[in-house]
């Protein structure tokens, strides 16, 4: 093993995270208010939200899913939020009979209206099966979310809003990610419920 100051990685670490979320909160705050208001919009019209990612991703779309359906902060009626991740039979039986690629487009060819929110989570912006998926989203008629990092990659070409972390870094990006959904559950709650 290794002999490191890991006081000095911690620190490290906490720098890069307050200085990536304070650029992001800067360079995305305007387009989290806007998804929030759309999402809004969509759950007063009886539609939903739609989430997939890979990997951490996949997790975050769960995260986010759950707080719409159970609660964030507020005592509330459930809001209708799918997260595209978390069925094994589909995905498995997706990507044995076609491909891996379709696994999120063949279920947003199966739930999605015109209307609902869909919303792709990829660090890169270039996973092949979010961004087919939201092409799919586009062609039905939902509006289309991408939420990314870096350079975005190919995500802007499929996205009606595009929300970019200020960072390149994986472990940076993933950690706003779940930081932007946090606040898109705490506005869109307190513009449908809150008393403030």
């Amino acid at each position: 093993m290794k002999t490191i100051d890991c006081n000095i990685l911690l620190q490290n670490a906490l720098d890069e995270a307050l200085t990536a979320h304070s650029k992001s909160i800067e360079s995305c705050g305007q387009a989290i208010i806007g998804l929030s208001q759309w999402v809004c919009k969509a759950f007063e019209d009886k539609g939903k939200l739609i989430l997939f990612g890979n990997g951490g991703s996949a997790a975050d779309a769960q995260h986010i899913a759950a707080e719409f359906v159970n609660r964030f902060r507020l005592e509330r009626r459930p809001l209708p939020a799918i997260a595209l991740t978390t069925d094994t039979s589909i995905i498995t039986a997706i990507s044995n009979d076609y491909h891996f690629d379709q696994v999120f487009s063949k279920q947003v060819q199966a739930l999605a209206c015109p209307g609902d929110i869909v919303l792709g989570i990829s660090t890169s912006g270039n996973s092949p099966n979010v961004l087919k998926a939201m092409s799919v989203a586009r062609g039905i008629g939902a509006k289309t979310v991408g939420l990314t990092g870096g350079s975005g990659g190919k995500m802007d070409q499929y996205s009606d809003l595009i929300i970019r972390v200020a960072s390149s870094d994986t472990p940076r990006i993933q950690e706003i990610h779940i930081f932007f959904g946090h606040l898109l559950c705490d506005l869109v709650e307190q513009q449908l419920f809150g008393t403030v």
